[in-house]
C-alpha cells in the first residue's frame, strides 16, 4: 500500500522508528522530545514523486550537550544521519525534563525550608503532592549560578487544597527555583520575601459554583442527511476545496496542499512559532517570555477534544500518534475536529420594486485543534468559506498568570487587581504564522495595498476623494512590515501569470487583524530571541528548512536561525516561490471577569479570493427559505 508522502505518521511507524534508534543508539537514559513527520521535498510532493517515509526524533541522553536530531527511513528501515546539537542550540523538553525539575526541588531543604516559612506543610508526601510546581523555560535571562549553555528551567510553585483544585489559585510568591538539568542540581534558590497566600477559592468546576443556569434551552446541531465533507485519510474534501491536516511537534495543526475547484492556494499553512512576554517589573514575571510552540512542543500538548464540548455537530475526527519520553507510541485520540457550521447569510438584496427578496445561507468548515501550556489553552481553527475565504482564528482561554500583591507594593498600571489579594500582568501573546503559497500553481508575487487620501484640488474640492494604491514588495527587507489599520493596510499574493476574465492576475489578500506588534525594546531578549514579533509580515522565497520563525532549536538559544537572520541577506522574493509570514498578536489587560478561568479572547487573520473568481461564486447556492 502506497502512503501519501504527506499522511500522518502511524503508531506503527513511530515504533519502527524507535526500534531503529536504539538498535543504533545504545544510551538506556535517552529521553524523547517528539516525533514527526520529515516533510518531503515540496517539488517532489508536488510531482506525485514516489517517496520514503522519513521521521525526525529528537530527545536528550547522558551526553552533555543540546541532545539529539536523528532521521530515520521508516520506509527502508534505516537510520539516515545523527546529529548533536550544540548547547546553543538545544531540542526542546521533554516531560523527563520536567519530571526531574520537579522531582530536585521539591526534594531541596532549602527550597522546603522557604515554602515552610510561608505556612505550607512540606512534612508528608501526600503534603508535598498537593504543592504543583510549573517548570519554566530558561532562556533568556538565565540565572547566573548555571553556566552558559546549561539545560535550565526556573520552577515556580502553587498550592492545591485538593488533587482536583484549581493550581494557580494560590501561588508561592517570591519562590523560584533555578534548575540546571544538565547537571541534575539546584543552582539557586530565589526568595524576595513572603507575600502571605490568598484564601479564597479559585475553582471553576460546577460541583463549585453556588448554582447552575437553568433557563438554556437544548440548541441541537444536527445534519440528518449527513454531512457535506468526506475524509480519507487526512484528505478532507468539502465544496470544491482539498486540503490535508495533521498535527506537527512544533507547529501544531497544518493544513497541506489547500486547493479550491482543483486550483492550488496554498502549500502549507500552520503557526510557525509564538512569544508571550510579561511586562510586569515583579521578579516572579519579568523574565517570561515563553516561545510555546518551539520550547515546550506545542504539537505534543494537544488536546483530545470531546464531543458536545469542544466540538457540537456532526463531527469526524483525526487521531495523532506521538511519542512518550520513554519511547512508546502515545495515541491521542480525536486530535483534530472537522465539522461544518451555518454562518448566518452568505449573500442577501431585497429589491423594492419588485418586492422580492434573493437571500442564500453561509456555511463553513471547521477544522480545529486544541493544546493547553501550563495555565493558558489555545485553539486554533481554521475556518474554509464557501465564496473562498480562509480565516485563522485563534481562541484563548485557561488561567492568567496570577501575583499575590500587597496593597502598598502593587503597581495597578503593570498588574490589575482580578481577585482577592491577587493580580494579574499584562502580557501579549504574538503568534507567527508561515503561509507557504502555490497561487494557481505558479509563482507568486507580494503587492501591499493601502487607501491613499487625496488632497484638495479643483477634482477634490472638499477633500473627500481616496483611492486604492498598490505597491510591489520585491525584496525580503521591503516586505518586513507592520499593520496600519488607519490606512485599510493588507497584502495581496498575486500569480502575474495567471488571470482572470478581466485580464488581471489572480491573487488571494491578507486582511489583517488590528494587531499590536511586540513591545519589549528592541535591544532586550526577549526581541533577540523572538524578532519574528517586532513585525506583522515578513516574506522568504522558499527554501527547504526555512520553518522556524525564531530558529529551529530555541531552548537557552539567544536568537539564532530566525526571520532577522533569515532575512539578512535580503534575497528577492518577487516572482518566486513564496512564502509569508504573519505575526498576529493581543495585549491582555487582565480583569476580574478573566479569573478564576478566562473567557475566550480571539485574534487572527483572513485569506480572501481578490480576482481569483470572474464573479461571485456562490451564485449557484440554493435558496432555503420559503414564503
Amino acid at each position: 500500500m502506497i502512503i501519501h508522502p504527506l499522511e500522518s505518521l502511524s503508531a506503527s511507524e513511530i515504533a519502527t522508528a524507535v526500534k531503529l534508534f536504539r538498535e543504533y543508539h545504545a544510551d538506556e537514559q535517552a529521553f524523547f522530545s517528539s516525533i514527526g513527520l520529515t516533510e518531503p521535498n515540496k517539488l517532489d510532493v508536488l510531482n506525485e514523486t514516489n517517496i520514503s517515509r522519513i521521521v525526525t526524533l529528537t530527545g536528550v541522553d547522558q551526553n552533555s550537550d543540546g541532545g539529539f536530531v536523528c532521521s530515520i527511513d521508516v520506509t527502508k528501515k534505516k537510520v539516515l544521519t545523527a546529529t548533536r546539537l550544540p548547547l546553543t542550540a538545544q531540542v526542546a523538553y521533554n516531560s523527563a525534563d520536567f519530571g526531574i525539575a520537579i522531582m530536585l526541588t521539591k526534594s531541596n531543604k532549602q527550597w522546603r525550608e522557604a515554602v515552610a516559612a510561608r505556612g505550607v506543610d512540606v512534612t508528608t508526601d501526600d503534603a508535598l503532592a498537593l504543592i504543583q510546581v510549573d517548570p519554566w523555560p530558561a532562556g533568556g535571562y538565565a540565572h547566573d549560578s548555571v553556566p552558559k549553555g546549561h539545560r535550565a528551567v526556573r520552577c515556580i510553585a502553587f498550592v492545591r487544597e485538593h488533587a482536583t483544585d484549581n493550581g494557580y489559585a494560590r501561588p508561592i510568591h517570591g519562590l523560584i527555583a533555578h534548575v540546571d538539568i544538565t547537571a541534575k542540581t539546584i543552582t539557586h534558590i530565589e526568595d524576595t520575601g513572603i507575600i502571605p497566600m490568598p484564601t479564597a477559592s479559585g475553582r471553576f468546576d460546577s460541583e463549585s459554583q453556588h448554582s447552575i443556569r437553568s433557563d438554556l434551552k437544548p440548541l441541537e446541531i444536527t445534519q440528518p442527511e449527513g454531512t457535506s465533507f468526506s475524509v480519507v485519510g487526512n484528505k478532507i474534501l468539502w465544496q470544491g476545496f482539498d486540503v490535508r491536516a495533521s498535527v506537527h511537534p512544533v507547529n501544531g495543526l497544518v493544513l497541506h496542499e489547500l486547493s479550491l475547484q482543483d486550483r492550488p492556494i496554498l502549500y502549507r499553512a500552520a503557526l510557525s512559532e509564538m512569544v508571550v512576554p510579561y511586562g510586569d517589573s515583579d521578579p516572579m514575571h519579568s523574565w517570561k517570555h515563553v516561545l510555546d510552540a518551539s520550547e515546550y512542543n506545542m504539537g505534543t500538548m494537544i488536546n483530545s477534544l470531546k464531543l458536545g464540548c469542544d466540538c457540537v455537530g456532526e463531527i469526524h475526527y483525526l487521531d495523532s500518534h506521538q511519542i512518550s519520553y520513554d519511547g512508546n507510541p502515545k495515541t491521542i485520540e480525536n486530535a483534530i475536529c472537522i465539522h461544518e457550521e451555518d454562518y448566518g447569510i452568505q449573500w442577501k438584496h431585497y429589491d423594492s420594486s419588485s418586492q422580492t427578496t434573493e437571500v442564500r445561507r453561509s456555511r463553513r468548515l471547521v477544522i480545529s485543534s486544541v493544546f493547553t501550556i501550563g495555565n493558558y489553552d489555545y485553539g486554533f481553527y481554521w475556518y474554509l468559506y464557501l465564496d473562498g475565504t480562509i480565516q485563522m482564528e485563534v481562541k484563548l482561554t485557561g488561567i492568567v498568570g496570577v501575583t499575590v500583591f500587597k496593597e502598598d507594593t502593587y503597581n495597578p498600571l503593570q498588574s490589575p487587581v482580578i481577585g482577592e489579594n491577587l493580580s494579574s500582568p499584562v502580557h501579549q501573546h504574538l503568534f507567527c504564522f508561515r503561509l507557504d503559497w502555490n497561487l494557481d500553481g505558479g509563482t507568486n508575487s507580494l503587492l501591499e495595498n493601502q487607501i491613499q487620501v487625496m488632497p484638495i484640488s479643483s477634482k477634490n474640492p472638499d477633500g473627500t476623494q481616496f483611492q486604492s494604491v498598490s505597491r510591489p514588495l520585491t525584496t525580503e527587507s521591503e516586505a518586513i512590515r507592520d499593520n496600519a489599520p488607519h490606512m485599510s493596510r493588507n497584502w495581496k499574493v498575486v500569480n502575474p501569470a495567471s488571470k482572470n476574465k478581466w485580464g488581471v492576475p489572480v491573487a488571494y489578500k491578507l486582511l489583517p487583524a488590528a494587531s499590536p506588534t511586540l513591545f519589549a525594546q528592541p535591544g532586550s531578549q526577549i526581541a533577540q530571541r523572538a524578532a519574528f514579533a517586532r513585525h506583522n509580515l515578513w516574506a522568504t522565497p522558499f527554501t527547504e528548512g526555512e520553518l522556524s520563525a525564531a530558529g529551529p532549536n530555541t531552548v537557552m538559544h539567544e536568537g539564532q536561525g530566525g526571520l532577522a537572520e533569515m532575512t539578512a541577506g535580503n534575497r528577492n522574493i518577487d516572482d518566486c516561490d513564496l512564502v509569508m509570514w504573519h505575526t498576529v498578536a493581543l495585549t491582555h489587560v487582565p480583569r476580574p471577569e478573566d479569573w478564576p478561568v478566562m473567557p475566550v479572547e480571539y485574534t487572527g487573520f483572513h485569506l480572501i479570493p481578490v480576482g481569483f473568481f470572474d464573479q461571485n461564486p456562490t451564485l449557484d447556492l440554493p435558496r432555503k427559505c420559503e414564503g
